[in-house]
């Protein structure tokens, strides 16, 4: 059955659409974090209970609305009294003067029927039901994507994860490269007699070193891209790199890895607005369905009118007198109208409305909380970003100067002023810089898209 369009919030038609028309997403690898995160949401178990949502609420409001149709009861009856109606003694004495006998009703009396009942007016009581058979609906819809919004941070830890990783692996082939290069010139300094064997074997140990590193980085790399498959619902091969346009948007652009300035920061993410989490939604929501059931309240102190039927057929019927003489079934029916005013609701009226304000200041509370929370959290990854910002902009100063040693540490290793262990420091120094500022880049990376989480950008 298609899903109501009109009934699901924003967040779930996107769900559906991307469920129902992007099976091609599926098909095909996804790559860049904007196709895993559709894609994660969409294979998602949760996505379904949409459908199961909406049915019920249909159900509900279909039941509901039943309730104007007449109302339709049968029933079969047999009774033995100990006392029935009878006429006076006297009575009876002058009647059968007359040659008239009254027998009096019979003890065993019984009757087959139907009743038939019409509401007129009810007091407003379906319509309000109605109403909040809705709003649990779209509390429940707010819910679902609300769990359904949680997929994207677990889908950025992986996905930074595997790029993290492949930064990683990326500097462990530089590094296995710069060991082999100074391998090699030391294994010529062997041949010339100006270094020993252990050097050259110190330096092979530590290529061996560097080469099990790259085992357990693609080791973890496999990890890592396995889980994010299971999250999408398809192998997911590899992941790109993504950069953030000046407009906030997602460009997954490896031609385009420059860092962003100041301005295209501040521009994405220099407004704060909670409305746009779907968290923000469910309170509101919640509080939506409280005021719908205070409402509800109020028409349970309405009186109600409908119309009403009833006929059967037996023994007694309406004619008394009738049946005293002659005790055979006969059709019997009446029509009318009945005004009822129930005023019990009256006793609990305000413990009820008691009850209704405490789940409301609660669900504010909750709302108050979240969006204090919320700030505390952009506040903190904003200045996180601010942190990564200034030690991006010593990470360059460092290699550079971790460079020029190494480079001097090789020279003098060549005049034989050090041994080959300190130019493995130096060359092991200069790869932690570099492992450093690629750290430095991919979390702040990072930082910028939870903050984009934070504020559902």
């Amino acid at each position: 059955m298609k899903p109501n369009s009109t009934y699901l919030p924003r967040g779930a038609r996107r769900f559906f659409a991307v469920a129902l028309t992007g099976l091609a997403t599926l098909t095909a690898s996804a790559q860049t974090l904007d196709e895993c995160q559709q894609a994660a949401e969409a294979n998602y178990p949760l996505i379904r209970r949409y459908q199961l949502v909406q049915s019920t609420t249909d159900v509900s409001l279909d039941n509901i609305n039943k309730g104007w149709l007449p109302q339709v009861s049968a029933y079969a009856q047999g009774t033995v009294q100990n006392k029935v109606v009878a006429l006076p003694d006297a009575l009876t004495s002058v009647m059968a003067q007359q040659g008239q006998v009254f027998g009096g009703l019979k003890k065993e009396q019984y009757k087959i029927g139907v009743d038939v009942s019409q509401t007129i007016y009810d007091g407003g009581r379906m319509r309000q039901q109605k109403e909040v058979v809705r709003r649990q609906g779209d509390v429940e819809s707010a819910q679902l994507e609300t769990s359904l919004y949680g997929v994207r941070q677990r889908v950025n830890d992986l996905y930074f994860g595997v790029l993290l990783v492949n930064e990683k692996l990326q500097l462990n082939q530089d590094l296995q490269t710069l060991l082999q290069s100074s391998e090699q010139k030391v294994q010529s300094m062997v041949k010339a007699g100006t270094a020993a064997t252990s050097d050259l074997a110190s330096l092979q140990a530590e290529r061996m070193n560097a080469r099990q590193q790259a085992v357990e980085l693609q080791s973890q790399k496999t990890a890592l891209l396995r889980v994010l498959s299971l999250f999408v619902g398809k192998e997911v091969a590899e992941v790109s790199r993504p950069s953030l346009l000046s407009d906030g948007s997602d460009r997954s652009d490896k031609s385009d890895q420059s860092d962003w300035s100041d301005q295209s920061e501040k521009s994405a993410f220099s407004s704060f607005d909670a409305t746009l989490r779907p968290e923000y939604t469910l309170f509101n929501k919640q509080i939506a369905l409280l005021d719908a059931q205070e409402k509800a309240l109020d028409t349970r102190l309405r009186p109600t009118l409908s119309a009403f039927a009833q006929g059967y057929y037996g023994y007694t019927g309406f004619d008394m007198f009738h049946d005293m003489q002659s005790a055979t079934p006969s059709f019997n029916g009446l029509f009318g109208v009945r005004l009822a005013w129930n005023i019990g609701a009256l006793y609990t009226r305000k413990n009820d409305k008691s009850q209704l304000n405490i789940q409301r200041q609660q669900a504010q509370n909750q709302l108050d909380v979240f969006l204090f929370n919320n700030r505390l959290e952009t506040t903190q990854q904003d200045e996180n970003i601010a942190k990564y910002r200034k030690l991006k902009a010593q990470d360059d100063e460092i290699i550079a100067l971790r460079a020029s040693v190494r480079k001097a540490a090789e020279s003098k290793l060549a005049h034989g002023i050090i041994d080959v262990n300190d130019l493995v420091k130096e060359i092991n120094n200069e790869n932690s810089a570099k492992i450093q500022q690629t750290t430095h880049d991919i979390e702040m990376l990072k930082a910028v898209y939870d903050l984009r989480y934070s504020l559902n950008r």
